[in-house]
């Protein structure tokens, strides 16, 4: 099984830690192989990030470290989406935060859409956890993540004072 995921949104959005939750989870709890990359801007805030997740059973699976032809793609802001679209397949699961990206542009792919930092904010509080909210609802549709697994990795990856909250994004996620 080789698997390949890409993330992109911009600078603030958690588009980094969603792609180090989603790679460490599977590597260190389920017993794949894992390798990312992550790029991002100059700013702060506001410029592109990019993670690229590639996953598999054994170590010849992850022989490359970018995302060739994704098989799992997450949009939280339309940066340079012509480039991306063009890398898409019909048989890619598309999953984007609608209140940035139109998903009138993803006809013809397997789409999972909501406002998720709009529900993270009403739900939650805010809206930081809408990175996490989306891994939770990838837990969901795809076979590959086990909620389980993305609660034990949010507690090891974020500080004490996110844990609860990360746990309660995830379970919204799950029930989209």
């Amino acid at each position: 099984m080789k698997v390949e995921v890409l993330i992109i949104g911009r600078g603030g959005q958690g588009v980094l830690l969603l792609g180090r939750i989603l790679g460490l989870s599977i590597s260190k709890y389920a017993g794949k192989y894992a390798v990312a990359t992550e790029t991002y801007a100059a700013e702060t805030r506001g410029g592109e990030s990019r993670t690229d997740i590639v996953i598999g059973d054994s170590m010849y699976d992850v022989d490359y470290v970018k995302v060739q032809s994704p098989d799992i793609a997450v949009f939280m802001y339309p940066f340079n989406l012509d480039k991306y679209l063009k890398m898409l397949r019909p048989t890619t699961m598309v999953f984007i935060d609608e209140e940035y990206v139109d998903p009138g542009l993803f006809t013809g792919f397997k789409l999972f859409h909501h406002r998720y930092s709009e529900i993270a904010e009403s739900r939650l509080g805010t809206r930081r956890v809408a990175n996490v909210v989306i891994a939770g609802h990838m837990a969901r549709a795809t076979s590959i993540w086990s909620l389980e697994h993305l609660k034990k990795t949010v507690v090891d990856l974020t500080p004490e004072k996110w844990h609860q909250l990360n746990i309660k994004a995830l379970e919204l996620g799950y029930s989209l």
